[in-house]
């Protein structure tokens, strides 16, 4: 046995696929959770897929009594507590910043009285904002961003200020955060305490921005959680999948197994420590071919529908610059976009899914969020 983890969030899509990962690798993995009901049902219990051999605890990570109990006897913590929605967050603030930002200062505070030797802590490409362009000769370009002018009048792609096209490239961790939303603020401020009190007090911190996650034990319900899995609950309800803009926005999606090798080798990497890396695929693909790819494995001859609308706060191209990852943590994807999305058709094919994207797009409309 190579010690106990930690990971808080731990019975999430995410969460248990680290799990999995770790105790292959030897490891006793302790997972502590509040089993929220939007990811896990109105009456939560354990979920079937976490492995048996893992140890559970019901509880909150706002809750200081519940994180020492989790914390006993514990060697490195993988955070992973955090609501996740782009849109919810624009107008459910306090709780987003409760659990994400308080979660994170209460897990921290009692971290100081029980030192670990690592803490990895699950960040987001959202904290990106757009991604990384370049100008017609080259030049970096930071902060682009569309005006409200240019997305009523559709104009998706992004320019300079005096309208010559910016070229989308891999973005790397050295560019500069551009929170658009309370879920990403929320994410950076999570990292970036972690990274904080790990220099003040001598612990490991590995901050890790996950890209766009997607593979089994994703919620189907939730109609805040990965695209992938909303386009995959609209087709298993012989529903087209909606997709905002024009469908040409540039995204990376990672198998959730690759991202769990990523969270391992963080651990097991001596070198690793305060240290920022963007984990994903490598390869960048457009969320209209994501669609189409989707209803092609689960054998549905439906097409997306392209609204031609847009929610405050969506980007249009990101895609990560991985080198880091693989040149600091030694990681390599293993997964490809055709076959891991075969693997989410055979778990697909044993789930239900209750639709409710239908709800989320009248409640964000409700709030002038989608125009």
């Amino acid at each position: 046995m190579k010690g106990t983890v930690l990971i808080t969030g731990g019975a999430g899509f995410i969460g248990s696929h680290v799990a999995s990962e770790l105790l292959r690798a030897g490891y006793h993995v302790r997972v502590l959770d509040s089993l929220v009901t939007q990811v896990h049902g109105e009456t939560p219990d354990r979920p079937s897929y976490l492995e048996k051999d893992v140890e559970f605890i019901l509880g909150d990570v706002r809750n200081p009594e519940a994180v020492d109990e989790a914390l006993a006897g514990v060697d490195a913590v993988y955070h992973f507590v955090a609501l996740v929605g782009v849109g919810q967050s624009m107008y459910q603030m306090a709780e987003y910043t409760s659990t994400n930002n308080l979660g994170t200062a209460v897990l921290l505070e009692r971290l100081v009285k029980h030192p670990v030797s690592k803490l990895i802590v699950a960040s987001s490409m959202s904290v990106y904002g757009e991604g990384l362009y370049l100008t017609p000769s080259g030049a970096p370009c930071m902060q682009a961003a569309r005006t409200t002018r240019q997305l009523k009048a559709h104009e998706w792609e992004m320019t300079t200020a005096d309208g010559v096209p910016l070229r989308p490239v891999p973005t790397p961790e050295s560019k500069q955060p551009s929170l658009a939303s309370v879920y990403a603020l929320s994410k950076y401020d999570q990292e970036q305490m972690c990274l904080m009190v790990g220099r003040a007090y001598g612990i490991a911190a590995v901050a890790l921005r996950f890209f766009n996650a997607y593979g089994p034990f994703q919620s189907l319900s939730n109609p805040y959680t990965g695209v992938l899995a909303i386009f995959a609950s609209r087709l298993m309800n012989r529903k087209r999948p909606i997709i905002f803009e024009d469908g040409r926005q540039l995204r990376d999606f990672v198998s959730v197994y690759d991202v769990a090798q990523a969270c391992r080798l963080a651990l097991e990497t001596e070198g690793a420590h305060d240290l920022i890396c963007n984990v994903g695929s490598g390869q960048a693909v457009t969320v209209r071919e994501v669609a189409n790819k989707l209803a092609k494995v689960l054998g549905k001859s439906i097409e997306p529908e392209i609204t031609g609308n847009y929610r405050v706060g969506d980007i249009r191209h990101c895609y990560p610059d991985i080198s880091l990852a693989q040149r600091e943590l030694g990681y390599k994807p293993k997964i490809t976009l055709e076959h891991g999305m075969c693997d989410l058709a055979a778990w697909l094919e044993r789930q239900t899914a209750h639709d409710h994207f239908n709800e989320m797009r009248d409640e964000l409309m409700s709030r002038g969020l989608v125009v």
